[in-house]
């Protein structure tokens, strides 16, 4: 996540440097619904992989119980969906504001500091990009989860049918794991960087938890 932190002892009229503060603490704020989905996304997640192993312990003689449980499933998945969708829009609410920054930076009078801060500003594009693909591959992987519950409410469906299914779900999550690892490093980046940042430019600021 991104970290929060709180300014002390502001001046009566705001610096650039504050002005740059006060912008990304509001980016921290912004992102808030994002934050907010992390643990129900990891719960719906195990509740779903719960259901999908009764699902396969099961055999064709108890169908009714396998589409029921299908259809339980697939509403999980609709609702991670939904998570997913609140998640990406805290995200690009954060992204706006995020672009504000760019014009506090040209009323920077130290050229170390405004280097800093445009190295800044690149390690956050660089997090939103990561997390752009994060958050198409996750969407790939739930129409993957989709299909495989439908599938599982066809008397017809084959073995090689569900293998193939289950081939493609492993594929999108391990593209998945790979995008939010990235988006992740360069979170912890850009923390470092924000704080050396406000150090740099002799704020004094603390975490806030």
């Amino acid at each position: 996540m991104v970290l929060s932190f709180v300014l002390s002892g502001c001046n009566t009229g705001p610096t650039p440097e504050e002005e740059i503060y006060e912008t990304l603490e509001e980016v921290v704020n912004l992102e808030t619904s994002f934050k907010e989905q992390q643990n129900p996304l990891v719960e719906l997640e195990k509740k779903e992989k719960e259901l999908y192993d009764q699902i396969i312990s099961l055999g064709m003689k108890e169908f009714d119980k396998i589409v029921a449980l299908s259809e339980e499933a697939l509403a999980i998945v609709e609702e991670r969906e939904t998570r997913l969708n609140e998640e990406n829009a805290s995200i690009e609410a954060s992204k706006e504001k995020f672009n504000l920054v760019k014009d506090y930076i040209a009323n920077l009078e130290d050229e170390k500091l405004s280097e800093d801060a445009n190295q800044l500003i690149e390690l956050m594009e660089n997090r939103y990009s990561s997390y752009s693909t994060l958050y198409s591959n996750y969407l790939e992987a739930i129409g993957h989860d989709k299909k495989l519950y439908t599938m599982f409410q066809s008397e017809d469906l084959t073995l090689e049918q569900l293998e193939e299914q289950i081939k493609n779900i492993n594929e999108s999550y391990e593209k998945v794991i790979a995008a939010n690892e990235e988006f992740n490093n360069f979170t912890e980046q850009y923390n470092e960087s924000k704080l050396a940042f406000y150090e740099n430019a002799g704020l004094e600021v603390v975490y806030k938890d």
